[in-house]
């Protein structure tokens, strides 16, 4: 029997993932995988169950009355989860937080397979999940318990949903906890982790993309990138990747063999150290060239630390630049991350 694999993303950034048959409707697929999506009467009357379709094609049907659901509103993307049968995989943002609905984040253990180190600049992280590898969107993160200690950390995958391996990119903090785990990680040794989260996510794409990528932040682009290149976008697709020390750019590698595989992808990498010996010297908003911003008909996504984030926004508004969409996630050490998906003005 077809079904189709449902993301719920929920106001609080837990995504849970559910299968959809062919001809079910969401709202009773997500209550018989014990996900009580909001509801009221469940006959397209209420309007309880109005959710947002972010990504994928749905029927809706004619058996809901206008009350619960204007046309306009439809054309917008919005649905009612009680009408709602899936034509294809969907993204759905649900706004309310994941514990009203009586759910939470999923739980998983991994094992370490590889710790690769790259100096002092950062480690790459791999596991193996086995049968429990979870579903993710491409760009989320998940929290991984450090060994040892009652806490955890937070990463966003490097790897594409589906890969056989997770992949997690990592600054390396000196005396960071788990900076210091991985500095003795043995393979086969065992993770906890929670996720998938984060409203940090790729949309379905549209228009131009102009990706921006602060030290370890490009991590969720390498996994937005796997996925592009399963897509043969005809839309142009450009990341910037700024560091602040020459042994801070790691993974090019990796973006280069995207570029040779989307005849549509470029990028640019610089480095702020006035020292550095790199050609391009500076912060990603030196190194912005007009024609990546198409006039403002681009969807911007950003991930780095705070300070280079205000400095990209401040950078768009003295500037009159005014991206179609502007999506963004900061990060500091040892904190959860701030995600933001809101126009220039109220992004600030």
């Amino acid at each position: 029997m077809t079904s189709y694999r449902i993301a719920l993303n929920f106001e609080d950034g837990v995504t849970r993932f559910i299968d959809c048959g062919a001809t079910e409707k969401v709202l009773d697929s997500a209550f018989r995988q014990r996900i009580n999506l909001p509801m009221d009467c469940s006959d397209g009357v209420c309007g309880t169950c109005k959710c947002r379709a972010e990504s994928g094609s749905y029927d809706m049907g004619e058996d809901y009355i206008e009350d619960a659901l204007t046309q306009e509103e439809a054309e917008g993307g919005l649905v009612l989860t009680c009408q709602m049968v899936p034509r294809s995989d969907c993204v759905i943002a649900v706004p309310v937080p994941s514990t009203a609905c009586k759910t939470g984040t999923a739980q998983f253990a991994a094992t370490v397979r590889d710790v690769v180190r790259f100096d002092d600049a950062a480690f790459e992280l791999v596991l193996d999940s086995g049968p429990d590898a979870p579903a993710f969107l491409p760009g989320q993160y998940v929290n991984i318990g450090v060994p040892g200690a009652a806490q955890h950390r937070s990463y966003s995958f490097s790897s594409a949903p589906g890969s056989a391996a997770m992949r997690f990119l990592i600054k390396q903090v000196p005396r960071g906890l788990m900076s210091t785990w991985l500095g003795s990680a043995q393979t086969g040794q065992s993770l906890d982790i929670t996720g998938p989260l984060g409203s940090f996510y790729l949309r379905p794409v549209s228009r131009p993309l102009l990706l921006l990528a602060g030290g370890t932040g490009l991590a969720p682009f390498l996994s937005m990138l796997e996925v592009l290149a399963a897509q043969a976008l005809a839309h142009p697709i450009h990341l910037i990747y700024g560091v602040t020390r020459d042994q801070d750019l790691v993974l090019v590698d990796r973006l280069e063999d995207c570029a040779s595989r989307m005849p549509g992808f470029t990028f640019n990498t610089c480095v702020a150290d006035p020292q550095t010996t790199h050609p391009r010297q500076g912060y990603v908003t030196q190194h912005m060239p007009p024609e990546v911003l198409h006039d403002g008909n681009v969807d911007v996504y950003l991930c780095g630390p705070p300070p280079m984030v205000d400095a990209v926004q401040k950078h768009f508004t003295s500037a009159a630049i005014a991206p179609a969409h502007f999506y963004y996630e900061k990060f500091a050490s040892s904190t959860t991350a701030v995600v933001g998906d809101a126009p220039l003005e109220t992004a600030l």
